[in-house]
């Protein structure tokens, strides 16, 4: 009782501080009780109401910047307005409509109080302004890694009086076909931060600097785009305080700040939030114009608060820490973990799933998304308590939301807590997933592992054992053999180990099992003779995945063979091994990249690949009679012409052994002969060549780690 009356004395103490605070004002304010819907802030009556959902909160400050001239030293609130929960809450929102403000450029947050016990899971500290949750801009730092505003704080802003933007007469969305998606995995910020992009310094590393590379994604042939995170978050949050990794910059974004705002500083020109995010559309504009859909890789599994020993409170932590996390009052450690990151968004919460698909549905009406990523989306398919749904409430409302209905839903389908669900996601009929099954297996087979060849096979045909149930297809899943974590292309044939040592944590960060072989040398070699194998094996690797039944997915990059040197946990470099580096696309322009180009067109023109339907026994001809045997890592097979578009048969075969092996090639149709389209043992351009070359013999000698790829043609 002692301590809940020093507790109830304490808030009152506080709220007479507020009122005090606010008689104090230099900006005296008129307000009225306002409205609790919607969340966030909206236009009233010409007034601004402001609205914030907090369950457990006793004591609610509306904080108030007008007329800033510099965002990054926001100083104290011009006008704190304290919230009266009789006039100012219904049932667990709390509102306020503000009249004699700005529709624009005001920027704001909210002082939360609430119970203080720790063992109970709150997280109250009424000392922070807080980030609204619904806030459709977030504004602070402008520049990207600019360390002199590395402490700058981050508060909402909105603009409630800019035109809708004008899409254009003659827009229209792509509207791709799911089983006809190429997806070029890529960050906005890394494609042209390098001087080589030639892009204008203030445009480096932006939406308006990804706008003028479009024609590179055009030449290279991809249709989607999925982007690393772009919503608002820290990239200088491993350097608040002193540790290993304070040398680090978030450049890949898996930290969310806000689910609404775009990143600010990948605007041009340090101009703001609202500059950012007209920026955006241009970008998603001029992509779709050119017939590339944009998918966005989204973080909902956690924010960037961290943990309890190191703890960064600035929005949700502070406004609800029990509503918002999955919390365990039981364990000493009480933010649940499945992240990685010190917490776990507690998304299946009726209030959190909300604000998820209210997130959702702002960026597919507000910015024209196609789809998303989700990032450890297992993480999602927990409850309050962590334990695993069969039928998560979230997953299953986005698969039937109406304006989520036109989107691609891909899920990550795993998480940190050891939920693993790789084909057995909860999908509805709905959600794609990434194949790490795919990906492991395709690289055993392709550096010479023994008794891969079934798996080989399955995998090609578009992973049955995994989607061929209830009306599943083989685009929900997406085929890949690197991404943005884990070595690239190059250096999954360049080492056998990672080099994570710049990383600050002794290499113990980042994947030990790759599967990957250098080929015979570590890292940068002169040997020719190795430096030829491993450009056979990028062009192996690459002709699988443009061959494979199911979706397939590119890392940005692989076109020229981009290194980062071994190290396959890049998350904080801001430098050369995450940027694209333009000077060595052109040196590899006439040989690598081409081959990567062809294979991606020739794909998405021939009616055997990309299939909608999983492969029947009269679709395919594997030429096989000894899948039992280990030792075996050489595998052919033919697709035959069943579409109803004409086309001609297709004949594979991959050989991952050390040696030639001479094949009898397959009878081709009548009134047909085979042509050569691809053997990864030639030098470019007669690498591929996508009309055929004729002269094909009725057997063919494959040369060692190569393969081959045969079209039959009058």
């Amino acid at each position: 009782m002692k301590v809940e009356a020093n507790n109830l004395m304490s808030r009152l103490a506080f709220t007479k501080a507020q009122a005090a605070s606010l008689d104090a004002a230099k900006t005296t304010l008129n307000s009225t009780s306002g409205k609790p819907s919607p969340l966030g802030v909206s236009k009233l009556d010409g007034a601004v109401n402001f609205a914030l959902f907090s369950e457990h909160a006793t004591n609610v400050t509306l904080c108030l910047y007008i007329n800033i001239s510099d965002p990054t030293k926001p100083g104290e609130p011009t006008a704190e307005i304290v919230l009266d929960p009789q006039k100012n809450k219904t049932g667990n929102v709390w509102h306020v409509c503000v009249q004699d403000i700005p529709l624009k450029g005001v920027l704001y947050g909210y002082r939360v109080d609430g119970p203080k016990g720790w063992d109970k899971g709150h997280r109250f500290d009424n000392t922070k302004v807080l980030i609204d949750p619904y806030a459709k801009y977030v504004d602070g730092r402008r520049t990207f890694g600019d360390h002199t505003k590395k402490n700058t704080p981050f508060l909402g802003a909105y603009d409630l009086t800019s035109e809708k933007f004008n899409w254009g007469d003659s827009y229209k969305l792509p509207a791709i076909p799911e089983n006809d998606l190429v997806i070029y995995e890529m960050n906005v910020r890394a494609f042209t931060a390098d001087e080589s992009s030639g892009v204008d310094p203030r445009k480096r590393g932006s939406y308006l600097g990804l706008i003028e590379k479009i024609p590179h994604l055009v030449e290279l042939g991809v249709n989607a785009v999925e982007l690393l995170p772009i919503f608002e978050f820290d990239e200088f949050e491993f350097q608040r305080m002193k540790n290993p990794r304070d040398h680090l910059i978030n450049t890949w974004g898996y930290s969310t700040i806000n689910f609404f705002a775009p990143m600010t500083r990948y605007g041009s020109n340090s101009e703001g939030p609202i500059r950012a995010s007209l920026e955006l559309k241009q970008m998603v504009k001029a992509l779709h114009d050119a017939n590339i859909e944009v998918i966005l890789d989204v973080v909902y599994n956690h924010t960037n608060e961290s943990d309890d020993k190191t703890p960064y409170v600035t929005s949700f932590r502070g406004i609800d820490n029990l509503v918002y996390y999955i919390v365990d009052v039981n364990s000493y450690v009480q933010l649940s973990n499945y992240s990685g990151c010190g917490n776990s968004f507690n998304c299946n919460h009726p209030q959190v799933m909300e604000l998820v698909l209210a997130s959702l549905r702002h960026w597919v009406t507000e910015y024209h998304i196609d789809g998303f990523r989700f990032d450890l989306a297992s993480s999602l398919c927990r409850d309050t308590n962590g334990a695993p749904l069969s039928s998560p409430p979230l997953i299953k409302a986005m698969a039937h939301d109406p304006i989520l209905s036109r989107c691609k839903l891909i899920a990550e389908p795993w998480d940190c807590g050891g939920l693993y669900q790789v084909g057995g996601f909860p999908n509805w009929d709905r959600w794609a997933e990434w194949n790490g099954m795919y990906r492991d297996d395709l690289r055993r087979f392709i550096k010479g592992d023994p008794g891969m060849k079934s798996a080989l096979a399955t995998r090609l045909s578009g992973s049955a054992d995994l989607y061929h149930n209830h009306n599943r297809r083989p685009y929900h899943g997406i085929n890949f053999i690197v991404a943005h974590d884990g070595f690239t292309l190059y250096d999954l044939v360049a080492y056998n180990s990672k080099h994570n040592e710049a990383n600050g944590e002794q290499g113990r960060d980042g994947s030990n099992d790759n599967f990957s072989w250098n080929c015979g040398a570590e890292g940068e070699t002169d040997d020719a003779g190795v430096n030829a194998l491993r450009n056979r094996q990028l062009r192996n690797f690459h002709l699988a995945l443009m061959l494979s039944q199911g979706t397939p997915m590119m890392l940005m990059g692989d076109e020229y063979g981009h290194t980062r040197y071994g190290n396959n946990n890049s998350y904080g470099h801001d430098t050369f091994l995450n940027n694209f580096q333009w000077k060595k696309l052109e040196e590899k322009k006439n040989n690598l990249f081409r081959f990567f180009s062809e294979a991606i067109k020739f794909r998405r023109h021939h009616p055997l690949l990309g299939r909608d339907c999983f492969l029947s026994n009269r679709d395919i001809t594997w030429h096989e009679d000894n899948w039992g045997n280990h030792d075996s890592r050489f595998l052919a097979f033919t697709l035959h012409a069943t579409t109803s578009k004409p086309c001609g048969d297709l004949y594979a075969a991959f050989n991952a052994h050390t040696y030639f092996v001479k094949t009898v090639l397959p009878r081709p149709p009548d009134g047909k002969r085979w042509f050569r389209v691809v053997d990864t043992n030639l030098p470019s351009p007669a690498d591929f060549v996508s009309e055929g070359v004729e002269g094909v013999e009725e057997s063919y000698n494959i040369a060692p780690f190569s393969s081959i790829l045969l079209l039959a043609k009058p």
